[in-house]
């Protein structure tokens, strides 16, 4: 979506800002012990409360209302019966339809206490996000801003996932353009003022290769490296990226 009234910002930013509030709540929940289908129970009730939408499972056929991808799951982890354990990596990501409008964040949080570089881990992947973040400015193009995330990430010695992308967002959870998380600069679309995209690198510790799980949905990695992302929905300004999905 491209913006260009004041109905549609406020439909976004609310369906974003109601999405980070969850994903505050689940980072809370998230301890040892805790079974992630527990997480995603929650995130239900949470939708329900507000009469949202999980747009995951309606849109995509995924088999949970959010992801949660554990250690060495990078992407699309599916909730179930896995207990939580100290010393975890944990992303979870969250999408609603509120009013008609998307909301679409993610987070990476360490359960329990997590070792020096779990949390550098952590830290870079949010540096990362934030690195393509500041590259979302009217007039450059897509490519910049997976340029911006992958020389973060790789100047602190970490891959970055390839063959999946953030996105546009509006009224569905997935519009154009693609915004991969690495890339040339120069490259792609140009970034049009009030255009609504979602930027959400993945970081692995070592190589990018990754693979499906049997269940059809989850994404390893090859080598074992444990992962981590974050995610927010950004509006596209000429004074540099505007965050929806802060609480």
């Amino acid at each position: 979506m491209v913006v260009k009234n004041q109905v549609d910002a406020r439909g976004l930013r609310r369906a974003n800002r109601a999405t980070a509030r969850l994903l505050k709540e689940l980072a809370r929940l998230a301890r040892p012990g805790v079974r992630t289908r527990e997480l995603d129970d929650h995130a239900r009730a949470y939708m329900a409360r507000l009469g949202a939408e999980p747009v995951f499972h309606t849109e995509e056929g995924f088999p949970g209302c959010i992801n949660t991808s554990v250690n060495d799951v990078a992407l699309h982890g599916v909730p179930g019966e896995y207990r939580l354990r100290a010393g975890d990596v944990l992303s979870i990501d969250a999408g609603m339809l509120l009013d008609g409008y998307c909301g679409d964040a993610t987070i990476t949080v360490g359960i329990g206490e997590v070792g020096p570089e779990r949390r550098r881990l952590i830290e870079t992947a949010r540096g990362a996000m934030l690195a393509g973040i500041g590259a979302a400015v009217t007039g450059n193009r897509v490519g910049d801003i997976g340029h911006a995330m992958q020389g973060y990430a790789e100047s602190r010695g970490f891959g970055v996932v390839r063959g999946f992308t953030g996105h546009g967002l509006g009224h569905r959870m997935h519009e154009a353009p693609d915004v991969p998380f690495v890339g040339r600069p120069g490259s792609g679309p140009t970034l049009e003022e009030g255009l609504v995209i979602t930027i959400e690198p993945v970081l692995v510790e070592r190589s990018p290769r990754c693979r499906f799980d049997p269940d059809g949905w989850s994404v390893r990695t090859v080598d074992g490296g444990w992962a981590a992302q974050f995610e927010h929905t950004v509006m596209v300004t000429s004074r540099g990226a505007s965050i929806l999905s802060e609480a």
